[in-house]
């Protein structure tokens, strides 16, 4: 990862990391204009006459339309925490950085999928909103937000959430991009109202190493950085506690996730992040196959 991430270009890498991911097109179960060709079918009143395939006619003298899979499969809401605590970081990125390539890199990869793609980033409150589109333009777009300097604020994750609910109205995939380092309580009953209205979840965590197993050899001051209170810690005491209650905090998480239907993906920083494309997969499959998909609705651009 280090190497992808000393690159400035945020597209670059995007790029690179979906380069060497299989970028076949989901099968969608509706049919429209796409440029992937499905099957004939008899001409009918109503039907577009551009459909007709002329060169069918010359050799039969019937009228046939071509019935094409359809281009946009779904809309996807990519959900960015810039808060202050996406700031820290051991490594030579932080949090933030990672969690920007992990959003242009999903983004990348939807486009691709002919899928309509918006971006919501947030830190006590929503920063930045693009509806989901699939038109040209759309990922630079969704790759200059991410490139905007956040204003470092506190985390509220229950808030930016709630005004997400209030304008997502349409049945989409929202992939939420965040360190989750915030009570599971006050956003609980937000995430169980969105799954509740029939829309897919993905919950990606992103951790520096240092945060999922905490050391400290010495005595010392430690600072907060979402209020920038000072406490004093001892080591003898304060790791065990530590991983205590970050295990706990995590598996809070995890219950949530999977009491809801949703998938809980937690990353750290230093790890690829092909394994978010695999979970974005996968959740992609699991829908294409659950016996009560609704087909999606036809995306007017």
């Amino acid at each position: 990862m280090s190497a992808i991430m000393r690159v400035d270009d945020l597209q670059w890498r995007a790029k690179s990391i979906v380069s060497g991911f299989h970028n076949g097109l989901h099968r969608s179960p509706k049919h429209g204009f796409s440029v992937e060709f499905s099957e004939y079918r008899p001409f009918s009143v109503g039907d577009d006459p551009r459909t007709i395939d002329w060169k069918l006619y010359a050799r039969c003298d019937r009228y046939y339309v071509k019935k094409f899979e359809d281009e946009t499969n779904r809309r996807c809401y990519l959900v960015v925490d810039q808060s202050r605590s996406m700031q820290y970081g051991k490594l030579s990125y932080n949090k933030l950085e990672y969690a920007r390539t992990v959003a242009a890199t999903l983004a990348f990869y939807l486009c691709l999928q002919r899928d309509a793609v918006g971006l919501v980033t947030f830190d006590r409150e929503i920063a930045d909103a693009l509806p989901a589109r699939f038109r040209p333009g759309q990922l630079k777009r969704i790759l200059s937000m991410l490139s905007r300097e956040g204003s470092g604020e506190s985390t509220n994750l229950a808030d930016p959430i709630t005004h997400l609910s209030e304008f997502v109205r349409q049945r989409s995939l929202i992939v939420v991009v965040s360190d989750f380092l915030v009570p599971v309580e006050p956003v609980f009953p937000i995430f169980s109202r969105l799954a509740a209205r029939g829309h897919e979840i993905v919950l990606i965590q992103t951790l520096d190493p240092s945060e999922t197993s905490w050391s400290i050899e010495k005595p010392a001051m430690v600072k907060d950085m979402e209020n920038g209170t000072e406490i004093f810690v001892d080591p003898k005491t304060a790791i065990a506690s530590y991983q205590k209650r970050f295990e706990a905090h995590q598996t809070s998480w995890n219950k949530l996730a999977g009491d809801h239907g949703m998938s809980w993906v937690p990353l750290r920083t230093d790890e690829s992040i092909e394994i978010a494309l695999y979970e974005l997969l996968r959740r992609q499959q699991q829908v294409a196959n659950s016996p009560q998909r609704r087909p999606a609705s036809t995306i007017n651009r």
